[in-house]
């Protein structure tokens, strides 16, 4: 190990220990690692592949033309809110150590539980989307859900043991997926540019629904398409305690993870709608967007382009739950969950929490057999994800406000933060009501039932108990002074 490297080492961990913790998972990611498994989870061939046919058939080419970039700006509201907290406090429990620093244990144990539940559901939605779509390669009826759940099983049980016993190769092929998802966008584009019939430009601008509701009702639930794409980002924050200079690297993974996502997916949206020959057709196959690419490019090369998605979809999975199994470790590491002794163990040979990596596998594949439906997985992840976003966002902009946070990391909005901050939390209430609404209410039921557990967990059990982060603002200390200053 190079002198350099070595410094930066003992730097982050001592950082990490003024923050309350000491240096236990393998810091090993550099600033592009870190990026990944935010850029990973996102993937734009995962959610905009997958939720192709919902975003068509609610709002039709112009929710992909007018929507993706709505949602994709307001989204960036919300990351950059998020990296400047990341940059200040660079510890695994992100989100739950943010709020508990800032707004005290009640916040941060809401914010901790709505987070690993989004995170349980948007690895469920990742991977049983990514069954359905081999389960419809292979030729195998959806109908029989069998089939689809053995496969589901299969690609839970790969993403698990790789996450177990390759700390180093989860981080490696973050990387190859970072590049495998861009070059994958330009494989397909550069197809349906030269193969592929094209409709005029104009095309994109049409207003089509095939559920007979008002069509500006249908528009707003289509872009769940869009921003269920745009969550997971916080999993840079997740691996903090694995990268070197975490209070730049983090932060920066965080926001271009949205950014170039938002760039690269708008392209690949509008080169797959504008090769759509049928509207109608189309939002009533069953898989619209593998019946969008065998129409305009045939049943080969569309197929070959398909498995090039899937394969997307496969490493997006790996990130998520790299991603859930951090928060996990975070949260039982400070005692918040059941069994929190076992859930903060450290493999002592692969350096991986090991016990928090099954767990959310298990965890993922109950919320699929739970839900039953495709759509209110991806729509309760957004919904719990969007609410453990705003929750630290409102104590850190409280906190700015009233002296409490007055030293901020090297990623800072400055001037700029209650504006930008303010903005973020009005899209996250708007995301929690739009999906809720039908035909999404079996999410948002499971959401209201999952706060009133907590509620009457937190009073009967934890009130007393749990004590969060092992550092908090909320008392100031020389400590904390020093951990949070740069």
């Amino acid at each position: 190990m190079d002198a350099d490297k070595k410094d930066q080492l003992d730097a982050d961990a001592a950082q990490l220990q003024r923050l309350g913790y000491a240096q236990q998972l393998l810091r090993d990611m550099g600033g592009f690692s870190n990026f990944a498994v935010s850029f990973s989870i996102i993937s734009i061939l995962t959610g905009a592949v997958t939720l192709y046919g919902h975003g068509l058939r609610f709002g039709g080419p112009f929710v992909m033309a007018v929507g993706w970039p709505l949602v994709a700006v307001m989204t960036l509201t919300v990351a950059a809110s998020l990296a400047q907290l990341a940059s200040s406090f660079p510890t695994a429990g992100a989100l739950y150590h943010w709020s508990a620093m800032l707004g005290g244990p009640r916040v941060g144990f809401f914010t901790a539980w709505l987070n690993t539940i989004g995170q349980f559901a948007i690895t469920a939605g990742i991977d049983y989307g990514l069954a359905e779509f081999v389960a419809d390669m292979l030729g195998w009826p959806r109908e029989s859900r069998s089939h689809v759940l053995s496969l589901y099983a299969a690609i839970l049980l790969s993403h698990a043991i790789l996450n177990h016993v390759g700390v180093r190769a989860v981080a490696l092929l973050n990387n190859v997926s970072a590049w495998y998802h861009v070059a994958g966008v330009a494989v397909v584009i550069g197809a349906l540019v030269a193969f592929a019939p094209k409709q005029d430009p104009g095309f994109l601008l049409t207003r089509f629904t095939t559920e007979g509701n008002v069509y500006a009702y249908t528009f707003l639930i289509g872009l769940l398409q869009a921003q269920w794409t745009f969550t997971g980002y916080d999993a840079s924050a997740h691996v903090s305690e694995e990268t070197m200079d975490p209070t730049r690297n983090a932060p920066w993974g965080i926001f271009l993870s949205v950014a170039v996502s938002a760039v690269v997916g708008y392209a690949l949206l509008v080169g797959v709608t504008l090769a759509i020959g049928d509207l109608p057709a189309a939002a009533a196959a069953p898989n619209p967007f593998l019946h969008v690419l065998r129409e305009s490019l045939g049943p080969a090369l569309g197929g070959a382009l398909v498995w090039i998605a899937i394969g997307a979809m496969w490493f997006c999975g790996l990130s998520s739950v790299t991603s859930n199994s951090r928060m996990l470790f975070a949260f039982a590491r400070d005692g918040g969950l059941p069994a929190s002794a076992h859930l903060a163990s450290v493999s002592p040979r692969f350096r991986s929490p090991h016990v928090a990596i099954w767990v959310s596998v298990a965890a993922a594949f109950v919320v699929a057999i739970w839900s039953g439906a495709y759509a209110a997985m991806v729509a309760l992840s957004t919904l719990a994800l969007y609410a453990s976003y705003a929750l630290p966002v409102l104590v850190g902009l409280l906190a700015r406000r009233n002296g409490t946070w007055s030293h901020q990391g090297p990623w800072d909005l400055g001037r700029f933060s209650t504006l930008v901050n303010v903005v973020a939390l009005g899209w996250c209430a708007v995301v929690m009501v739009l999906f809720v609404l039908p035909p999404n209410e079996l999410a948002g039921y499971t959401f209201a039932g999952a706060l009133a557990l907590l509620t009457v967990y937190w009073v009967a059990f934890q009130r007393h108990t749990f004590v969060g982060p092992k550092v908090t603002l909320l008392a100031p200390s020389p400590v904390i002074e020093a951990s949070s200053g740069k």
